[in-house]
């Protein structure tokens, strides 16, 4: 089965690329809305998922033990764009539980936002674990760590109780298997799980919606959509697409990207869950090709659909600020 076409990339009147890729829509009951492609090849879907794999966060109650905020719960679930905000308030959550950023095994790299990198090194500095985009997952995790009483050391391992907790609420929230054949090594270190396109756009409908879930799971789903509205800034960053879209939709939508062209959305009023993944990787294709889905399924008033349009149809302009083109998902989608 070849994909279908899910984004264009037009120079002047003419499609200049095209980002192949599939894509579906499920209710918390795995009924499918609407479905392209192949939705049954698993695919990882690396840090789309990083919503449920805090879930134990909130459920084992160590988020309340240290007393973690709205905001510092939103950071949790993150691909932060590494600003001063974002790391110091991963910081923030580390010293709650007595630990620092020596604990964190994510890994260091720049930030991701270009004046926050050329300031930290205009001031001489170096990149440390904060900055990396994960470091509010991976502070999460020593938060959970230390609140189920165990060494966070190796806190990153398949073995470990955090990653043993985890697994367990990806598996019974996705309905899918996640199994040793399966997993690959994520960007930050944590082991990632490849599982149809389909079990994700269910998690996400069961994240949305609270059904199919226990009662402490569903609150704990919740509260992290909750803090996700209330603190956008905290999921992404600075002119960043869950950001942007999240501060428009606010609760009405929870979006979070994966690495490789992996994109997924819960629409909490409707019960639904998007999912989807671009064969080529690009994020580019993957953010327009969300937003059509969004556009398509969720009511927007008419200032709403003013602001989200230019989400739907990406500007691509050259070095001297001309207009050349967009990034768009095909008149058929």
């Amino acid at each position: 089965m070849e994909n279908p076409v899910l984004a264009e990339v037009t120079r002047g009147n003419t499609v200049e690329s095209r980002h192949r890729g599939s894509a579906i829509v499920v209710d918390a009951d795995g009924g499918v809305v609407f479905s392209a492609g192949d939705v049954e090849r698993p695919v990882f879907p690396r840090s789309a998922v990083k919503a449920i794999q805090a879930l134990p966060l909130l459920e084992s109650g160590a988020a309340d033990r240290y007393g973690l905020t709205e905001a510092e719960i939103a950071l949790a679930v993150s691909s932060h764009s590494g600003e001063p905000l974002h790391a110091q308030t991963s910081l923030s959550m580390l010293r709650k539980a007595g630990r620092d950023a020596g604990c964190l095994e994510c890994g260091a790299h720049w930030p991701m936002n270009e004046a926050a990198a050329r300031a930290l090194a205009i001031a001489g500095g170096e990149p440390s674990a904060l900055n990396n985009n994960c470091s509010g997952k991976h502070a999460g995790f020593v938060c959970l760590s230390c609140g189920l009483d165990a060494d966070p050391a190796g806190y990153v391992k398949p073995d470990h109780a955090v990653q043993q907790a985890v697994r367990g609420a990806l598996e019974e929230v996705t309905g899918a298997a996640h199994t040793g054949e399966r997993m690959g090594i994520d960007g930050c270190s944590i082991p990632s799980y490849a599982v149809p396109l389909k079990a994700l756009a269910l998690g996400f409908a069961r994240l949305g919606s609270g059904r199919g879930l226990g009662p402490a799971r569903a609150r704990a789903a919740a509260r992290i959509r909750a803090a996700a509205a209330a603190h956008p800034f905290m999921v992404a960053g600075t002119d960043r697409f869950d950001t942007r879209l999240m501060g428009l939709l606010g609760a009405r939508a929870f979006t979070k990207t994966g690495a490789e062209g992996v994109y997924c959305a819960a629409l909490p009023e409707l019960g639904l869950g998007l999912a989807l993944k671009c064969d080529d990787g690009a994020g580019r294709a993957a953010e327009v090709a969300l937003a059509a889905l969004l556009g398509r399924f969720l009511p927007m008033d008419e200032p709403t659909q003013a602001a989200f349009a230019p989400l739907r149809e990406a500007v691509l302009k050259n070095w001297n600020g001309i207009e050349v083109g967009r990034v768009r998902a095909p008149a058929a989608n």
